[in-house]
């Protein structure tokens, strides 16, 4: 796992083989933004320890959506320091191990890193100790916001800290090479809505759940990458398998 300075003294990306997840600081208070895959809670633990903040301040983790690799450790981390898990409504049942994971409807280039995907273990269930809305606030960063981000997931989220101009999208977008529409939607329609939503808020950073944050000309890389998006694929072909 490495640990990349995003904001000084404020965020810093955990990045894993496959995903990441996001570390906010609020003086010695903590938040999670997705929690990286099951067995990494140690390798979580021992950034903190090294950027010298004491984990047992970690207060929540909110979860961007309800796929293995933003939940697996979320559970384990819960556990051991009392954090709040976070998730929206409608894929809180799917964290929790209730439901199965929703199946996505792949674009046929999209089947190879699919199957890379699925090398990531399954995550545990989690408790999920608070359900959110669109609009909800948060209490750190100076208040965030969540916004419903429908179509990677029903239940998928972004998470907005204004006072920062700081936007986690989740996987609604990604950036690995260019800033793009994220992939393994359940609804690619609703999820190139979302992606366009969150391009509206014009943040000054943008931290992806696949791809390096962009710090930079970042509102204009998102709107460019929105108006790139052809709204109908050419091709696209069922896959049975979960994420």
């Amino acid at each position: 796992m490495d640990l990349v300075e995003v904001v000084p003294d404020r965020l810093h990306m955990l990045r894993f083989p496959i995903g990441q997840a996001y570390l906010w600081r609020d003086g010695g208070a903590l938040t999670l933004i997705d929690a990286g895959p099951a067995g990494s809670a140690d390798l979580i633990e021992g950034a903190i320890r090294s950027l010298g903040l004491d984990p047992a301040r970690l207060e929540r983790i909110v979860l961007t959506h309800c796929h293995r690799d933003h939940v697996g450790a979320a559970g384990e981390l819960a556990d051991r320091w009392g954090a709040q898990v976070l998730a929206h409504r409608l894929d809180a049942p799917v964290v929790r191990g209730e439901r199965p994971v929703p199946e996505p409807v792949l674009l046929d280039w999209e089947l190879p890193l699919y199957a890379h995907g699925l090398t990531v273990p399954e995550a545990p269930p989690v408790p999920v100790h608070r359900e959110l809305e669109d609009g909800d606030r948060l209490e750190f960063g100076g208040g965030a916001y969540v916004v419903h981000a429908p179509g990677h997931t029903d239940g998928s989220i972004g998470v907005h800290l204004p006072r920062h101009g700081v936007l986690f999208t989740g996987d609604c977008v990604a950036a690995v090479g260019p800033v793009m529409l994220g992939v393994f939607n359940v609804d690619r329609a609703r999820a190139l809505a979302s992606f366009r939503r969150l391009a509206a808020l014009e943040p000054v950073v943008a931290c992806f759940g696949h791809g390096d944050p962009l710090v930079h000309g970042t509102a204009a890389a998102l709107h460019a990458a929105v108006a790139a998006t052809p709204a109908e694929p050419t091709t696209r072909k069922e896959r049975g398998a979960r994420p």
